[in-house]
């Protein structure tokens, strides 16, 4: 980059202690608001008639009211998922374990379940096909207290606490909760210290994300935010450098300074950067294509660029 990163017009200059203009300050606010919560499946209309339910229906209405999952409950499906969530500590309100599965992580998962004395229920895969959102719960489902969003402040502090310059990702309309909970991944990888997504027109922190995560979604701060154009300004108060990603930009990512304190914008999969967010980022970069295809899946592309970001700060 061709101007000084120390010189941005009416900024402070970023030092380990926190920039001078309010780093760590409670002043801009996400969502405090829980995900949807877990609700109750109704039962039969009175006066349907003699029909039944099939079998794996009325085994998962009886599970889950015999089971008593609180209405405060989230899922998390598959065994990398609910295994990262008995390590992080976080509350599993119930835990249900296909009958036979006995191996492999299926065993530690139990038996870490156990140590912290969280109720496991076995029950036949059939109920858990019932149960399951994402069609590939591998054994074992966890219904757990709904994660909380954080505030854009709470992901500097991470930073300040742990003396570095601030890493953020900033999703603009990411809207495939694989490509969401890839890129999780990916941020927990280079040692990202927070995400930020908008409230409209983006995935949210579902079951699928977590899934698709690996776990990831327990460790890397997740900040929702109304107006993503609005979150920029803010970052740039706190003397935080925002980078753009897009065919068109001005220089190849490996070519650009992307040391310092930074957060990394990653546009939606079909239409890339808002307009908006493009003009207010400081600076865009591209990735070089030398085949005949034209673009890289969002998560791959934000893999590339967080890693040369990795680099670049020596770690």
């Amino acid at each position: 980059m061709a101007q000084s990163r120390n010189k941005r017009p009416g900024s402070a200059r970023y030092d380990k202690k926190g920039p001078s203009s309010g780093f760590g300050r409670k002043s801009f606010t996400g969502d405090d608001k829980k995900r949807s919560k877990f609700g109750d499946r109704k039962g039969e209309t009175a006066g349907r008639g003699p029909y039944m339910a099939p079998a794996k229906d009325l085994g998962f209405e009886n599970i889950e009211k015999d089971s008593a999952v609180p209405e405060e409950s989230d899922k998390l499906e598959g065994r990398n998922s609910v295994m990262e969530a008995l390590k992080a500590n976080r509350t599993i309100n119930k835990l249900f374990i296909a009958k036979g599965e006995k191996e492999g992580s299926i065993r530690q998962i139990i038996a870490l379940a156990r140590q912290k004395g969280i109720i496991t229920t076995e029950v036949d895969k059939i109920i858990l096909d019932g149960m399951s959102t994402t069609r590939s719960h591998q054994g074992v489902i966890a219904y757990v207290a709904v994660k909380d969003y954080v505030e854009v402040d709470d992901i500097l502090a991470v930073a300040q606490e742990n003396g570095e310059p601030p890493f953020i990702i900033i999703l603009d309309e990411i809207s495939d909760p694989h490509n969401f909970g890839a890129i999780l991944r990916t941020a927990n990888a280079v040692g990202a210290h927070g995400v930020i997504i908008p409230k409209r027109r983006a995935i949210g922190l579902t079951s699928t994300v977590a899934k698709a995560s690996a776990g990831a979604v327990e460790y890397v701060p997740v900040s929702r935010v109304t107006n993503i154009s609005q979150t920029i300004e803010y970052l740039k108060k706190n003397n935080v450098w925002v980078v753009g990603t897009d065919s068109t930009g001005e220089k190849a990512f490996y070519e650009s300074d992307l040391k310092g304190p930074i957060a990394l914008v990653v546009g939606s999969e079909g239409e890339g950067m808002g307009k908006l967010v493009r003009e207010k980022c400081d600076f865009v970069v591209n990735i070089p294509m030398q085949g005949e295809i034209s673009s890289l899946n969002a998560s791959v592309a934000a893999a590339i660029v967080m890693y040369e970001i990795l680099k670049q700060r020596g770690k």
